[in-house]
């Protein structure tokens, strides 16, 4: 059965976190007709859920953004598995879902409320150049003095992270509507002491079109923001981040470290909307999809 699913990932209430469409069974479709999809529907991503060619994988995923497709993302890792399990998937082990996707397998935990998955390692990490940074703040509207520290912290989408001296900082931003080459910006600032969320976190990026746009609640980058944060000894052992606010959403993400100082990104899922493709709706390009 070809299944769809709208699922509202990382939001405390329905409709409050970022929505993904997830397509299962359909393992016919080419990559430009997952691309094509993945348009129309005009979300941040959509993915499609296939059978694993991994023998340790309980299934596979392909994440697309309206530009492209995607080696690994955080909120359609949640959300995929969530629509898995929901149309009948069995994991192979108690509360342990594996994913294999465009960076390898990834661990996804079952907790009681919420699913979490373990942060894959970056593709490149380290300090941005100077002029990096100050081409940022322009874009950004902010002084260079505004930002703390920098670096890379990309693990797919290629992100750059700034952080600024406050949550208020964060949320205060009025970045420009276009920048000159692809952008993948994360920024991050803490919540005043006390206060039951450590960091705000804000994501930039530009779509297909060259548009910056920004992601209601990423998961990609709060795990690299996680990984910089308890390096750097900023963050340590468990913490709650905020991100959203600023599009009105109430995006929460629980960030872990264990023992063996592995990172995990958790939150809740849940399902808004689903059903089947329509047959007598299937564009002709679909024709040879068996029902």
């Amino acid at each position: 059965m070809k299944s769809f699913f709208l699922v509202d990932v990382f939001g405390i209430e329905p409709f409050s976190g970022n929505p993904l469409a997830v397509v299962l069974g359909t393992a016919e479709l080419s990559t430009e007709q997952m691309q094509n999809i993945t348009r129309w529907l005009n979300l941040s991503e959509t993915t499609f859920v296939l059978p694993a060619t991994d023998p340790a994988a309980d299934y596979r995923v392909r994440i697309f953004t309206l530009e492209r497709e995607m080696p690994f993302a955080g909120h359609p890792t949640l959300g995929s598995c969530h629509a898995w399990l929901a149309a009948g998937g069995n994991p192979r082990r108690a509360r342990q879902i594996i994913q294999e996707c465009g960076v390898g397998l990834v661990t996804i935990r079952n907790l009681d409320q919420q699913l979490a998955f373990s942060a894959p390692p970056l593709i490149r990490s380290g300090a941005v150049d100077e002029d990096k940074v100050a081409e940022l703040c322009l874009f950004l509207g902010i002084d260079r003095s505004e930002v703390i520290d920098a670096t890379w912290a990309d693990n797919g989408p290629g992100w750059v992270v700034l952080l600024l001296g406050s949550a208020a900082s964060v949320l205060n931003l009025k970045p420009k509507r276009s920048y000159p080459t692809r952008l993948d910006l994360g920024v991050v600032g803490p919540h005043p002491t006390g206060s039951v969320a450590a960091f705000e976190l804000r994501a930039f990026f530009t779509d297909h079109t060259g548009i910056v746009r920004e992601d209601p609640v990423t998961g990609s980058l709060n795990a690299s923001v996680a990984q910089w944060l308890f390096l750097t000894h900023r963050a340590a052992n468990q913490y709650l981040a905020t991100q959203g606010t600023a599009l009105g959403r109430q995006g929460r993400i629980l960030l872990s470290q264990d023992a063996a100082g592995e990172v995990w990104v958790g939150g809740k899922t849940a399902t808004m909307f689903s059903g089947q493709l329509a047959e007598n709706l299937r564009p002709s390009w679909l024709g040879e999809i068996d029902s």
